[in-house]
């Protein structure tokens, strides 16, 4: 199975569009620019739905839902909103057989609703902060698609909260990318950048944009979560007022934050390999997998009926699953469990059950060297810990990657060929005339201003100008 992926050295898009659908994650719809995503790919989304909800909850939030369909005047009410989604808006005209009185969009991003029901809500002070995050489907009618990275329709969940001064809502711009930040590193294992965007990279309608920057195997850049201090903008479109504690009516202050299946694309890109998809343990739809062994009829009986014991077992501690087809060589599985990414994977056969062992072979480590021989009467206490140690390796190689591809230069002439493999990171004092130009020299954007500066001043890259802050450059997805 895995002799069929193409190499990633060879043709990474390729191997990425090759791996989303060998791996069953997902498959594309007779909608162009739609996918469908199967119960494999379903399951990893899920974890990501269930983790980054915990942490939502555990921040104050709670979750509601609003409506797909969006009056287009809404819209329109943010000059610089619209401007900036109207190439992807798709626009419903008609209902039941009539002409709309007005236009419909399907649901972009969801500030503008949002913002109508909030002036609704909010007429005090004492109705602040209004923290809400819903989990929705967007439709953005992207001309050029690829699975999970960039469809028209996708999933995500998108947070939206009312604050009664400005210091309270870049509080929690901050917050929520701390949140996403924690989420990639401890339970994606991908080590992301937090920063902030560019003028020109920005939201439409926000005041400051913030992202996590994940690097992915071919050195370009994913980015992977946002979040957005939105200042008055969308407060005075939608009169989202508030009489504050000396009876003055104030305009509220408001942020949006989003992180969606993109992130799928992400873990499989950051951590698979020529054999298949590498899955943390913490979000792998399948933790473990048990694969029996047997050669003689006589054997399959004992061998079966000691693995559905051990599964049994294993049950209470992880996420685990038994391969008993018989429709297929062992061989064969170790395979497709490769390919789909499973963590551990468990050997079990005639020997095993006579010595009382269980053979362990780690996705993350291929060959000889992930195999371990564990004892089966301490299965439940070993299993988690190989895990634990599993999720931590795929971060430590994932950032050792990062790392490694990421250039300090000093002329542009280097950033030029830092870019070809990686991230360049350099001094900045650029417009975003100078950031069109480069992008269309290199094919490079700024990804982001890291939040982690190294203070001081130097020579920007591009215009020799004094610099206050470095920018890191790269191409992206």
């Amino acid at each position: 199975m895995a002799d069929f992926l193409t190499p990633q050295h060879e043709d990474f898009s390729k191997w990425y569009n090759e791996i989303v659908q060998k791996a069953d994650l997902a498959d594309y719809s007779p909608v162009r620019g739609c996918m469908v995503i199967k119960p494999y790919g379903y399951t990893l989304w899920e974890h990501i739905h269930d983790e980054l909800d915990r942490r939502f909850k555990e921040t104050g939030h709670v979750n509601a839902y609003f409506p797909l369909f969006i009056p287009m005047s809404f819209l329109e009410k943010e000059a610089e909103h619209v401007e900036g989604f109207a190439p992807e808006l798709a626009v419903v005209t008609h209902g039941g057989g009539e002409e709309l009185a007005e236009p419909l969009v399907v649901r972009p991003t969801s500030e503008t609703i949002i913002g109508y029901m909030y002036s609704k809500w909010v007429q005090s002070y004492r109705d602040l902060p209004l923290l809400i995050n819903q989990w929705a489907n967007v439709v953005r009618w992207e001309l050029r698609t690829r699975l999970f990275l960039r469809t028209a329709e996708f999933l995500w969940q998108e947070g939206h909260t009312a604050h009664a001064t400005r210091e309270e809502a870049v509080e929690e711009t901050l917050r929520m990318l701390g949140v996403y930040a924690d989420f990639a590193i401890n339970e994606a294992a991908i080590p992301v950048l937090p920063g902030r965007k560019s003028e020109s990279e920005k939201f439409a309608g926000a005041v400051t944009s913030y992202t996590i920057e994940a690097m992915m195997r071919d050195g370009k850049a994913l980015q992977s979560g946002t979040s957005h201090f939105l200042g008055q903008n969308f407060a005075r479109a939608f009169d989202i007022k508030f009489l504050d504690e000396n009876n003055v009516q104030q305009f509220a202050w408001t942020t949006s934050w989003g992180l969606s299946t993109r992130m799928v694309g992400a873990i499989v890109m950051a951590h698979g390999d020529d054999q298949g998809l590498v899955l943390p343990p913490r979000l792998a739809p399948i933790q473990v997998v048990i694969v029996p062994i047997w050669r003689k009829e006589e054997e399959r009986v004992a061998v079966l009926e000691a693995a559905r014991a051990l599964r049994q077992r294993l049950q209470r501690v992880c996420r685990v699953h038994l391969d008993d087809r018989d429709t297929a060589s062992a061989g064969w599985k170790f395979n497709d469990w490769e390919m789909r990414g499973v963590p551990l994977r468990l050997e079990l056969g005639p020997r095993d059950i006579t010595h009382g062992t269980v053979m362990a072979a780690r996705r993350d480590q291929p060959g000889r060297e992930g195999k371990t021989l564990l004892s089966s009467a301490e299965i439940e206490m070993t299993v988690p810990g190989l895990l634990t140690t599993i999720q931590q390796a795929i971060y430590q190689k994932a950032l050792a990657f990062r790392d490694s591809h990421i250039y300090d230069v000093r002329t542009y002439a280097e950033l030029q060929e830092a870019v070809e493999t990686g991230f360049a990171r350099a001094w900045w004092a650029g417009d975003r005339e100078d950031e069109a130009r480069i992008k269309e020299e290199t094919r490079a954007t700024i990804r982001c201003i890291p939040l982690e500066q190294p203070g001081g001043t130097g020579t920007c890259v591009y215009t020799g100008r004094e610099a206050h802050e470095v920018a890191l450059f790269g191409r992206a997805y």
